[in-house]
């Protein structure tokens, strides 16, 4: 009996003790918390004032002249930008898993606008047929469809290869989808830069997917030798040429030798680059920007910007782009899946090109293109589907989720 006494006591006192050490010990708890990417709509919004801003500044005068009121390209932008933000809020509210449902139709309506601009619904503006008229809708640029049909296709596509994506065929099939829509771009828009960014966003697509990265070095480097012996090709034998894409990359190289013709434009941005200096003339004291440079508020709408705030206002917009495109990564590193992860990747390259492209043609780092400065440059359907893949990207960043820990307090 006096032994089970014991016993008793002694279970009691551990009881006892258990008890006294969850009163008094704090457990930490995982608690699962979604993400909501702020910091990336900001840097939109801010992207998108500043390039209302510029666009004012730059095209005051040309819509003064041309339609008489200095606001008409800033009114039509702002509208846009405005209703575009909204509607990419709305968007990354909506599951983007939804979007594997129409990869088909998405891919097939995109090749269908292409194929229609060369019937009487495609129309033409500055000697180039690229746009589209569907019944009351506004003009638009089919190939803008194409880039976000990509994307969303290839990421699809990626994901039901799994394990497949890794073999030549399955990459064939994936360069075959983007390269069929590149070639539309070029044959039926004559977008021959929108060509070249719809297959270096497949190319990189297979890039990130691909698990090996010795085929794309040497498929880089063949690349880079062709392109080489072309250029070396063109000085060495074509002076003057028909085409027009060839004299491009002849402008490109001597640029002062065709001043007075296809090199005007190239010239008069870089005077405005050469002529803001480090701090710039001042916001609304660009030169070139009254009739020297044609399509200020387009294509070349950096040179002006580098005017008028400097080589240090063009720096600013630089980082505020490698910020933008620091999200971007962020969100594709911590997307919840494959798809997410792809689709995000595939807005990361478009970005990238078309910055890369836009500035190293203001600068006469590449031939001229014709992209525009994302976010920045007049064009309402570029905003449109900037803003649409925006608005994927904030919905792949909604559903990450971070196990955080919670510091409970037991009694």
């Amino acid at each position: 009996m006096e032994k089970a006494r014991q016993q008793n006591k002694m279970l009691i006192a551990k009881t006892k003790s258990k008890k006294r050490k969850k009163t008094e010990t704090r457990v930490k708890k995982d608690t699962k918390s979604h993400y909501y990417d702020y910091s990336l709509v900001a840097v939109i919004i801010l992207l998108t004032c500043f390039g209302l801003i510029m666009l004012y500044s730059t095209s005051a005068y040309t819509a003064e002249i041309d339609f008489g009121d200095d606001m008409y390209y800033f009114k039509r932008q702002a509208v846009i930008s405005v209703a575009c933000i909204g509607a990419a809020l709305v968007i990354s509210r909506i599951d983007y898993h939804i979007l594997k449902y129409f990869t088909t139709f998405l891919y097939v309506i995109s090749a269908v606008l292409m194929l229609l601009v060369k019937t009487p619904l495609g129309r033409s503006a500055n000697g180039a047929r690229r746009w589209l008229q569907l019944g009351p809708l506004p003009q638009f640029q089919p190939a803008e469809v194409a880039k976000l049909a990509v994307i969303v296709c290839l990421a699809y596509m990626v994901v039901k290869m799994g394990k497949q994506v890794h073999t030549l065929k399955a990459c064939a099939v994936l360069g075959g989808m983007g390269g069929f829509l590149a070639m539309l771009a070029y044959i039926f828009t004559e977008n021959l830069s929108t060509a070249i960014i719809i297959f270096c966003i497949t190319l990189g697509m297979i890039f990130v997917a691909h698990p090996e990265m010795k085929p794309f070095i040497i498929l880089f480097a063949v690349g880079i030798v062709l392109i080489g012996a072309f250029v070396i090709f063109l000085v060495t034998t074509l002076d003057t040429s028909d085409s027009f894409r060839i004299r491009r990359i002849l402008v490109w190289l001597h640029p002062e030798d065709y001043a007075s013709g296809d090199g005007y434009q190239t010239i008069q941005a870089l005077y405005a680059i050469g002529s803001g200096g480090l701090l710039g003339r001042g916001l609304g004291n660009s030169i070139q920007k009254l009739g020297s440079v044609p399509e200020a508020q387009n294509d070349m709408i950096f040179s002006i910007i580098c005017e008028e705030l400097g080589i240090l206002g063009g720096m600013v917009v630089l980082l505020l782009f490698a910020y933008l495109l620091y999200r971007l990564f962020f969100i594709a590193q911590n997307a919840p899946d494959m798809f997410g992860s792809l689709m995000v990747s595939g807005i990361f390259l478009h970005i990238a090109l078309q910055v890369v492209l836009n500035i190293g043609v203001v600068v006469n780092l590449l031939p001229n293109t014709g992209v525009t400065l994302p976010f920045i440059s007049y064009g309402g359907t570029s905003i449109l589907f900037l803003m649409a893949e925006m608005g994927l990207a904030l919905s792949v960043a909604r559903q990450i989720t971070f196990t955080e820990p919670k510091d409970v307090q037991l009694l």
